[in-house]
């Protein structure tokens, strides 16, 4: 984006506002919401969105070649699987011929075949000369070669040392290359009196070939170099990452604990003994002028202008940047792009102020006004202190762009060994002479000779045959690769000289233009077919098997799950322990946005998809006649959190007390965390009862309905409880939306979801998507007390969904890590319907023991339990481990979403990977309750996928690396140490086990319907027409499957026969198995009406 402003102030503004597209979205960490990581790329087709990140970051957007090829080996990935990629992407031609002789059909898919599933890089010459000495290269075939092409090669005779030989032999005849030695003993090792003859000889041809002296060509070569270097200014670097190039100096080092330590204390919620004076009512930028000045610490103190640089800056913080770039001549053109760049070299701290201006709703510890032109202000000042430092003690001059680029046009020589010598290019005999000149002289304003001899024999030696130039041929680039293809494709010698030059050339053409780009894409789509052909071919096998398609026969119970792949294993294993219950999955608010207010809490909660700001608030009340018990709870509550912040935080901050009581304390703390580590399952308990004896339990209930019903409900103005007519229409909607209209149970469960753990800054990660990281248990509790109304089921009933008198709805949230289930509001149950839940309970008991069972086989610590008691209680265990750093996987594994009813993927095992949403297609033959399904649940899936697709790919940079290093950092944000950038994205142990495909979304509907969605919503274009998601249909009356391909539509999923095995039970499925499985059928017992 280029402003079309011509008022400078507009041109800042603007450029800052569209940061929000290229930062990190991530919110403080204890509010955490999946989103996609480029997010602001999203309306980009998905390629094109990696390529633009990747041009922008240097990030790329694949999964590494190495753990593609690994995923080969395991076949993970197929032949069968590449070459179906292969013939789809046309712009490839691989059917294209490239040779063809008598015995001889070579195709650029076999080329592409090789350069997929084989390394084929270009050599060093000391890696060239290693292959051949130590590796044999040119006496054996090499050992990755097939025995199909290894039997071609050896037709005519048995020794691998002629053929190999004479192949290498004819591929650098054919290319006229000639092999000199070049051997790193004698080339890489060159004393400084040996290089000075050996590139004098150069000097001297090149120069009685053309009339142009080799110094002039240098300063040609250095002048050129010296224009790309600084017109990358702005769009690729800043200032810094200038100064960085010729002199080794990263003033980053010295600005970013600084721009931290201030960042840090505006942002704090509740860690910091002492705060920043005032940060409330000034903002960034103004607290930080008003205390800098006073500011004892030495790091500025070391700068001379220090003082007079920050005292002239504006009070204004736009004004403030506008002054900062224009000393620093930065052109106009180039302040957005400058901006952009300043903003990304640190993108946690720049994102999560840039955050915190976007959601000044936002609550927290402080007032704090944060604008991400205050940090840009503070940053451009302190790179203008530094800058300044950098250039006086390197060259003696300001750090001005202007003054920089006459500087280094005087003195090209010093530009030219400066640039190649802090990027690393040089071997060692001309990086010691470029240290020894740049230490005894400094500049080129020393020992001028000097510098231009050094530099000419610099740009002499990038002439040798040791430095790679892709204009050339050499043994070690072209005729390696073209050695290593040659033996996987089985060719001989004979091919070889029956081939042209020209035709060794096109192969390397087609080589050459199969970028890692293109590779990884096809990688990537080649997983994802793999997937896709085992998910499809596993619910086509299953049609008419799975139960629920209607309700016949009334189900024992049913219990509505969140649509969370987490949940997809307890849903199985309850199946499969009670064939009469029914589950579901909804999005796990229920349909019902809320700001939540529990008994304790002191904020409201938003507990809805992150895209929807609720307009009707709940209370958490005590019961009527519980006000004894709830006095009680007060003061035990009150009780514990004093002593806990005691503990935690008031110690470490008396000056006097201190160091006295944690002395005295440190026994006791020191054998309670033995404890912890050693018998953690007693402390466990005694920490539990100690905490239910002081903080007594009080029974509640939710104030829910609308005590001004007249009063309009707002997002702006929030209104306590809803009316009949809105809890009505929610209602209503959620279950024409999960098909749940007919054919109740007699007890039906909201069954939420959220995650407890122990020392896990990431812990909101693992909580409900569709409650903007919160647990779902108050929205399933509110869901059930509405239903569970008189007055709301008449409502009900007269919009066609009769609820039977003797049903009855519960709440209950499941916890994804201990696998603890919590009920809510039991006492309500009526005494006829309590044998009834008892029993459903013990089911649901028995299904979270087997499902506990079925994830400790990817826990390498719960060694593989033999029954489902042992899973439990390791799981348990694991949430209440304060050393854990896997307390559980989370959304690890995901891949596919079901939308539509049970009965199509009732019976296959899906090993916890797949979303399953709950729709009726036969009661919704318009699709408006589709399109409002696709509509809520579609941002969420999509949000949590991607996020695991690049936390997965490449996790230093996209996610936030391992746990172990970090620390909480205020309560938002986890840093590594004490002055890192702000860690976004997923950390390691989150996303080991992960495989990062996109998300594949099947859903129950006539693609007719799918069409007319698709054509309305421009969001779901972005994500389906954009390739963020790939979506599949299957007719709900034939059992038809389609898959949606981008630019074409819907076209009818056509795959081979296949079998899929069937197995007794889950547990006999997976039992000792570590590594994902693909999907089978489970066998189903004889039922009818289901």
């Amino acid at each position: 984006m280029t402003s079309q402003s011509t008022d400078p102030r507009e041109r800042i503004i603007e450029a800052i506002d569209h940061l929000d597209h290229v930062l990190p979205g991530q919110g403080p960490i204890h509010e955490f919401v999946h989103h996609n990581t480029i997010h602001g790329f999203q309306y980009l087709p998905f390629e094109q969105a990696l390529a633009e990140y990747e041009n922008l970051t240097g990030v790329f957007g694949y999964q590494p070649e190495s753990q593609n090829r690994a995923l080969y080996q395991q076949n993970r990935i197929t032949d069968e699987d590449l070459f179906a990629v292969l013939s789809h992407q046309k712009d490839l031609q691989s059917e294209q011929v490239v040779f063809q002789s008598k015995n001889l059909t070579l195709k650029n898919k076999d080329i592409y075949r090789v350069a997929l599933v084989h390394e084929l890089p270009t050599l060093s010459i000391s890696q060239l000369n290693w292959q051949i000495e130590e590796n044999g290269a040119l006496e054996l075939v090499q050992e990755d070669v097939t025995e199909q092409s290894r039997a071609r090669m050896l037709a005519t005779t048995n020794d691998q040392g002629i053929v190999v030989r004479q192949l290498w032999e004819s591929i650098l005849k054919k290319l006229d290359i000639e092999l000199v030695d070049l051997h790193p003993e004698n080339m890489l090792d060159l004393s400084e009196e040996e290089a000075k003859l050996w590139l004098e000889k150069i000097n001297n041809s090149l120069a009685s070939a053309e009339d142009v002296p080799v110094h002039q060509k240098t300063r040609l070569e250095a002048e050129a170099k010296l224009e790309e270097l600084l017109s990358q200014i702005g769009d690729q670097i800043t200032l810094r990452g200038f100064v960085k190039a010729l002199s080794g100096i990263d003033i980053l080092y010295s600005i970013r604990p600084q721009i931290i330590r201030i960042c840090a204390s505006v942002l704090d919620e509740g860690v910091a003994a002492w705060q920043l004076p005032e940060r409330g009512n000034l903002g960034l930028f103004a607290a930080w002028r008003s205390t800098v000045q006073f500011d004892v610490n030495p790091f500025l103190h070391d700068l001379p202008d220090w003082q007079r640089i920050v005292s002239e800056t504006p009070e204004d913080p736009i004004e403030c940047i506008m002054m900062q770039l224009t000393h620093m001549e930065i052109p106009d053109e180039k302040w957005e792009g400058y901006l952009r760049r300043l903003a990304l070299e640190l993108p946690g701290w720049s994102g999560l102020i840039n955050w915190r201006q976007h959601h000044p709703e936002y609550q927290t510890e402080n007032n704090a006004k944060l604008h991400l032109a205050d940090y840009l202000a503070i940053r451009l000042t302190l790179d203008r202190l530094w800058l300044n430092q950098a250039c006086k003690d390197n060259w003696k001059i300001d750090a001005r762009l202007g003054t920089i680029d006459y500087y280094f046009r005087k003195n090209l020589s010093e530009f030219m060994v400066r640039k190649l010598l802090y990027q690393g290019d040089l071997p060692e005999y001309l990086t010691t002479l470029a240290n020894d000149l740049i230490e005894r002289t400094g500049s080129e304003r020393q020992q001028q000779e000097e510098w231009q001899d050094l530099a000419d024999l610099i740009w002499t030696w990038q002439l040798s045959p040791l430095v790679e130039n892709d204009l050339e041929h050499a043994a070690f680039n072209s005729g390696w690769r073209l050695f290593r293809l040659s033996q996987h494709l089985g060719l001989t010698a004979d091919d070889i000289q029956a081939m042209q030059k020209t035709d060794l050339l096109h192969i390397l053409s087609v080589l050459d233009k199969f970028t890692v780009t293109e590779r990884s894409k096809v990688w990537l789509y080649a997983y994802e077919h793999h997937y896709r052909e085992d998910f499809l071919q596993a619910i086509r096998a299953n049609l008419k098997r799975g139960r629920w398609a209607t309700r016949d026969q009334r189900p024992h119970a049913q219990i509505v799950f969140c649509i969370d792949e987490r949940e997809e294993s307890i849903r199985r294993q309850l199946e499969e322990i009670n064939p009469a219950i029914e589950t579901l999955g909804a999005a796990g608010f229920y349909g019902l946005p809320m700001n939540y207010k529990g008994l304790d809490d002191h904020h409201r909660t938003a507990l809805c998809p992150i895209v929807v700001v609720p307009a009707h608030d709940v209370n958490e009340v005590p019961r009527k006649g519980m006000e004894s018990i709830y006095e009680e709870h007060l003061k035990g509550h009150g009780f514990y959190h004093k002593l806990a912040y005691l503990l935690n935080q008031s110690l470490r901050r008396s000056l006097v007390l201190s160091h006295a009581v944690i002395d005295a304390l440190a026994p006791i703390i020191f054998i309670g965390l033995l404890g912890r580590t050693f018998v953690p399952k007693q402390i466990l308990a005694f920490n539990s009862g100690l905490r239910e004896r002081i903080d007594k339990k009080v029974p509640t209930e939710l104030l829910f309905n609308a005590l001004e019903p007249d009063k309009p409900a707002t997002p702006e103005t929030p209104r306590l409880g809803f009316t009949d007519q809105e809890q009505v229409d929610r209602l209503t909607a959620f279950m024409k939306g999960t098909g749940l209209t007919y054919g109740f149970a007699k007890i039906v469960s909201l069954m939420a979801h959220g995650s407890t753990s122990q020392n896990n800054p990431h812990e909101a990660a693992h909580d409900c998507g569709a409650c903007s990281g919160k647990r779902g248990g108050p929205n399933a509790r509110l869901f059930a007390a509405m239903a569970n109304r008189p007055k709301i089921r008449k409502l009900l009933a007269e919009r066609g969904i009769n609820i039977p008198d003797d049903t009855w709805f519960l709440g209950a949230e499941h916890d994804t890590c201990s696998d603890v289930i919590t009920w809510y509001d039991v006492e309500d149950i009526p005494e006829s319907l309590q044998p009834h839940f008892e029993s459903v309970k013990a089911n649901l008991i028995s299904a979270r023991n087997a499902s506990a069972h079925e994830r400790c086989r990817r826990f390498y610590s719960a060694k593989n339990p033999k029954t489902p008691s042992g899973g439990i209680d390791h799981v348990h265990l694991r949430s209440n481990d304060l050393s854990q750093v896997r307390p559980e996987y989370g959304h690890a594994t995901n891949a596919s979403a079901i939308v539509g009813r049970r009965s199509i993927s009732q019976g296959v095992f899906l090993d916890r990977r797949a979303f399953l949403i709950s729709y009726d297609p036969t009661q919704d033959p318009e699709g408006k309750a589709l399109e409002n399904i696709l509509l809520a649940v579609g941002p969420v899936g999509a949000g949590i996928n991607l996020e695991y697709y690049f936390s997965t790919i490449d996790n230093e940079r996209f996610g936030c690396s391992t746990k172990i290093p970090h620390n909480i950092t205020g309560l938002f944000g986890v840093m590594e140490g004490t002055s890192s950038d702000i860690r976004t994205g997923l950390p390691k142990q989150m996303v080991e086990i992960h495989e990062a495909v996109r998300l594949q979304i099947l859903v129950e509907a006539k693609t007719e319907i799918l069409g007319e969605i698709y054509g309305r919503q421009p969001s779901i274009q972005e994500l389906v027409g954009g390739g963020w998601v790939l979506l599949s249909a299957i007719d709900p009356d034939t059992g038809e499957i389609s898959y949606f391909e981008r630019g074409v539509g819907f076209v009818p999923w056509q795959p081979e026969v296949k079998v899929i095995p069937e197995v007794e039970s889950s547990s006999a499925y997976y039992q000792d198995i570590d590594v994902p499985l693909p999907p089978v059928l489970i066998k189903q017992p004889k039922m009818t009406g289901v």
